[in-house]
């Protein structure tokens, strides 16, 4: 929207403040001046790029319909999390941008208290526990058309909140939660002004509306319907009112092109000191690296991997380049109820010998350059390595073999042919037959719809094709621009299909991680990114045992189980190489969680 340290057992009562959760905190968001040295200035425009999607919604909380990650892009800097995650280049909490000061658990982790920082609105309105009930009320009512709700976190684990004071939430859970899990979880929870949002309609009045639940379900809708309104992202007076350290300035229809100007009342103490940061879309890899060449339209934006040997053309042109690994999980997605294949899928021994044959390695070293994690299992290597276990650190329980992925298939009752389609000839549930649902002829062939626009993905699709058919299995490479695939890709279970349940296998690219990196809805039966249908019990168990408690062993239990189940095909993740003008101060070390928003800390130097 997301740790790095080992967790120890946790005691019964303890309270994490933000300067503990930072973990040997750099002391704030950026805190490094990059290659720029000289005396800060205040003014100036920076452009910064990115390939792919654009978002289409501003308010806060996207609807579960709406699957465009980007949109926490659009409006993190105007309503940041309560937990603002990355603290320079550390996986932690940032205390200094985050809107709490701290967090006590107690009561055996069912009791949390929030105290909030002494901020205001841009209105100059005070920023009060009432803003959080105000959010809590609305997602308690609404969460299940929440984008970025976990099953069984907050608000459906929260049962009361009772606010003793103006800065003071007091939350009690229906069970224990794991402290590091439950403030990555307020990573997604964006305050609210209800001073200003509660309302059920353009002209209607505040009021306190969201103290019951048919006035909290009006607003939510009242506030979701204005948050889709493109045409009015900058001029609706809803939207004015913020607690981050940016406005919008502009946004054209779009979306490929918006802006933001600083917050003049930001509390916080990262104030702006550029005039203006523009963000800039590019439907491919050529157009971004043009404009790079160009020299003056674009100052950040990521070097596509593919073109790693520019580096040293763009750093004669004024730019430097710094490495940035990606907090998230890569992979290909089966869809367990496909009606063609979703059968195939559902066999352990199909998916182990498809991962038998991604040359992981190969890609990240031929396609990516290097820059890339190796893509093991759930967690990344290079993110995460205090949460990474010794078997992905070793290579995972499935390294490339064209041989085992051949072995399987053959011992299942198919017909290997190497370079054409295997198919089924000894259909039935028995150890050596294809499987249930699997009929007598059913060809190992698939369709791959992936995310369009940027040349490594296109070939590292294409490494993955011609390997699969080592074993006779074709995939039929389907590239997709982003919005249009996320519009037609719906969720598909055993008990519910979606009218876009027609896909096969997809790859988006990767899915974020929160700061404590387990499963937060990709896996688990149930879970918003889950699009495949996964479901497994134990999965389930272990995934549980990871959100109530933080202990390596647990976490690592979990993170092996996932990895050899294969809900997903892991693939590599690449690595942000992130170019920026060498005149810009602030830039560096990055911040892992957000690279592109941390743009408060930028500045020219004179």
């Amino acid at each position: 929207m997301r740790m790095r340290r080992p967790a120890a057992a946790l005691a019964a009562a303890l309270t994490l403040t933000l300067a503990a959760a930072a973990c040997s905190s750099s002391g704030g968001k950026g805190n490094g001046s990059g290659p720029a040295s000289g005396t800060p200035q205040r003014g100036g425009t920076v452009t910064q790029a990115w390939i792919g999607a654009t978002p289409n919604f501003i308010f806060p909380y996207a609807p579960a319909t709406n699957t465009d990650g980007y949109n926490t892009n659009l409006s993190q800097p105007m309503w940041p999390p309560l937990a603002f995650a990355g603290d320079g280049a550390q996986s932690a909490v940032n205390p200094q941008e985050s809107l709490y000061s701290s967090l006590t658990f107690s009561n055996g982790n069912k009791t949390v208290t929030m105290v909030l920082k002494d901020w205001k609105w841009s209105d100059d309105a005070p920023i009060t526990s009432r803003d959080f009930t105000f959010v809590y009320n609305l997602l308690k009512a609404n969460y299940q058309n929440w984008i970025n709700y976990i099953p069984g976190t907050f608000p459906s684990d929260v049962t009361s909140v009772s606010t003793p004071d103006t800065h003071t939430a007091v939350m009690t859970l229906n069970q224990p939660t794991s402290p590091e899990f439950f403030a990555s979880v307020l990573n997604n929870v964006q305050l609210m002004p209800q001073h200003a949002w509660d309302k059920e309609s353009v002209g209607g009045p505040i009021g306190n509306y969201d103290q019951t639940a048919g006035g909290a379900k009006a607003v939510y809708d009242f506030l979701q319907k204005e948050g889709s309104q493109i045409s009015t992202f900058t001029t609706n007076p809803l939207w004015k009112v913020v607690d981050g350290p940016w406005k919008l300035s502009d946004f054209n229809s779009d979306g490929s092109l918006y802006g933001y100007v600083p917050n003049k009342n930001y509390s916080g103490s990262a104030k702006p000191y550029l005039a203006k940061v523009e963000n800039q879309s590019f439907t491919t890899d050529t157009s971004e690296l043009d404009a790079l060449r160009s020299g003056g339209s674009v100052q950040v934006a990521p070097l596509p991997l593919n073109d790693v040997a520019q580096a040293g053309q763009l750093r004669a042109q004024g730019y430097s380049t710094v490495p940035l690994p990606v907090p998230g999980v890569a992979g290909m997605e089966p869809n367990f109820y496909n009606a063609q294949v979703g059968a195939v899928f559902r066999q352990l021994y199909i998916r182990q010998a498809m991962e038998d044959l991604i040359n992981r390695q190969q890609i990240v070293q031929k396609v990516y350059n290097g820059y890339a994690d190796p893509g093991n299992g759930p967690v990344p290597v290079l993110a995460f390595p205090n949460w990474t276990s010794p078997l992905e650190k070793s290579g995972g329980p499935y390294p490339y073999s064209p041989s085992s992925a051949i072995s399987l298939l053959k011992a299942h009752g198919w017909k290997v042919v190497p370079g054409g389609v295997s198919t089924c000839q000894s259909p039935g549930a028995g150890p050596s037959q294809c499987g249930a649902g699997i009929a007598a002829g059913q060809q190992l062939q698939f369709q791959l719809a992936y995310s369009s626009g940027r040349a490594t993905t296109d070939e590292q699709n294409a490494a993955i094709q011609s390997s699969e058919e080592q074993a006779g299995i074709k995939l039929n490479l389907k590239p997709t621009p982003f919005n249009t695939l996320a519009g037609t890709t719906g969720v598909c279970t055993a008990k519910s299909h979606s009218q876009n349940c027609g896909w096969q296998i997809v790859e988006f690219g990767y899915n974020p991680y929160l700061l404590y990196p387990a499963d937060t809805g990709n896996f688990a039966t149930g879970g918003p990114s889950n699009l495949g249908g996964y479901s497994d019990p134990q999965a389930d168990s272990l995934i549980n045992a990871t959100l109530q408690g933080s202990s390596t062993q647990t976490f690592f239990s979990y993170e092996d189980y996932v990895a050899r189940q294969l809900p997903w095909l892991w693939l590599p993740l690449r690595e942000n190489l992130v170019v920026y003008k060498s005149s810009l101060g602030g830039f560096a070390p990055t911040n892992p969680f957000s690279e592109d928003l941390d743009f408060e800390v930028w500045h020219f130097n004179k």
